[in-house]
């Protein structure tokens, strides 16, 4: 197991970071607002990595008012998080973030699915970040990785979306995490796909963002 155990402790806070156990906010931010938010449970933050788990029927809020995306694409889907708890993996600076899901049925680990995004950014409530809509999926039986809604980041990009800027980026840290893939360099520890929650966490309640920057 990750050198946490898997376990939280309430009393292992350090200073200017989030207690494992701790309920904390992931707020999207597009356009200077609240696109997406939802509750999440701190599983560790170090200074090399930040783990929360977002659990199976955790309740999403959405902003109101237009987006220069239009409303988020979960918004006319669901109100809560319907699929089995997801541990989310991210690391300061990294514009991605990798998330270990697990088969509905069965909770047996089926793979590491990396989202990319922004950066984190912390919040007194939590962290901030915003998807970038390109994925990739790595199979746990060992089998290829492939792209997941390339289609759907290069209509953004074209549309003007994203900037040139943006858009190439986005591309780079592709290019990036593909490297360590085809090279076998995964960093993230393969231990976390056995990690599971406390049977005590109960899900998280909705929270109201107070607005507060990121810093």
């Amino acid at each position: 197991m990750p050198a946490d155990g898997g376990r939280a402790r309430a009393d292992a806070r350090e200073p200017g970071r989030f207690a494992p156990g701790e309920v904390v906010l992931r707020r999207e931010v597009l356009d200077g607002r609240t696109w997406l938010s939802y509750p999440v449970r701190v599983v560790a933050d170090r200074s090399d990595l930040l783990a929360v788990y977002l659990a199976r029927g955790t309740p999403l809020t959405f902003g109101e008012g237009p987006f220069r995306w239009g409303p988020h694409p979960w918004r006319d889907v669901a109100d809560h998080w319907r699929s089995h708890g997801v541990l989310q993996l991210q690391r300061p600076g990294d514009a991605y973030a990798v998330w270990v899901f697990r088969d509905d049925a069965t909770g047996e680990f089926s793979g590491w699915y990396v989202n990319f995004q922004d950066p984190y950014r912390r919040t007194p409530e939590g962290f901030d970040t915003l998807d970038h809509e390109l994925d990739l999926w790595v199979p746990a039986d060992g089998g290829p990785y492939r792209w997941k809604d390339v289609e759907e980041f290069e209509e953004r990009a074209r549309s003007g979306g994203f900037t040139p800027e943006e858009a190439a980026a986005v591309r780079a840290e592709g290019a990036r995490v593909a490297d360590l893939l085809d090279r076998g360099e995964p960093w993230w520890d393969q231990d976390w796909s056995r990690w599971s929650p406390p049977a005590d966490w109960a899900v998280p309640q909705a929270r109201a963002s107070s607005g507060a920057p990121a810093h």
